[in-house]
């Protein structure tokens, strides 16, 4: 890898993110996570040769800029938390790849997105508490967190908010779902029997 053109090409690879140019200087093109508008990849030419501007964990800044001697503290930006790549030839394009792929990871993760991905995983048939969800995006303690993400779902049909129950294995209030009813209509759409408005856990209950 050693254009810009390819750098920006598998940085738009990513899920949620998209190009700018906010300097009114085309030398700086960044792809941002639309999730936050957080530049997660910056690309811009310098001494003859393009480089690109990656967020890192301080922990593994140190790795790759003793690994590589292409790869050093980032310009014009924190460097402890941020590596400059000098795209020359020099590092194989599987590094490139995941040191974009590392900082995409560190810029687009929050709590709403770790929720998120967390309900994705709870198969058909299957429910899971929220205290649950909440220890499977990396903190038990949050599990109002999860409700709240969960009321602001942005996309309930990737996102299945319905397969989420109570520790008692109630089901939510009508008004989370859209409606009297719906959230026990898909969770029986789905082979899961509701009774009094409760799930039995024992027997549905996403095992993670």
């Amino acid at each position: 890898m050693k254009t810009r053109e390819e750098a920006l090409k598998f940085g738009l690879t990513f899920e949620d993110v998209y190009q700018d140019a906010p300097f009114h200087d085309l030398n700086w093109q960044l792809i941002r996570y639309k999730g936050n508008n957080k530049a997660f990849l910056w690309t811009y030419e310098m001494d003859g040769k393009i480089h690109i501007n990656v967020k890192v964990d301080p922990i593994k800044a140190f790795f790759w800029r003793d690994k590589y001697k292409s790869v050093l503290p980032g310009y014009h930006q924190n460097k402890e938390h941020w590596n400059t790549v000098i795209l020359d030839g020099s590092i194989p394009d599987d590094d490139i790849k995941m040191m974009i792929e590392e900082s995409y990871v560190l810029i687009s993760d929050s709590p709403s997105k770790r929720i998120y991905d967390a309900v994705r995983r709870i198969p058909k048939g299957k429910v899971a508490t929220y205290a649950q969800i909440a220890k499977e995006a990396g903190n038990e303690k949050m599990s109002r967190a999860v409700g709240n993400a969960l009321h602001k779902n942005p996309d309930p049909s990737t996102i299945p908010c319905h397969r989420v129950v109570n520790s008692k294995g109630e089901l939510a209030e009508a008004f989370v779902f859209g409606g009297v009813n719906i959230q026990k209509e898909r969770l029986e759409s789905e082979g899961v029997k509701v009774i009094g408005n409760k799930v039995d856990l024992s027997k549905y209950q996403w095992e993670g």
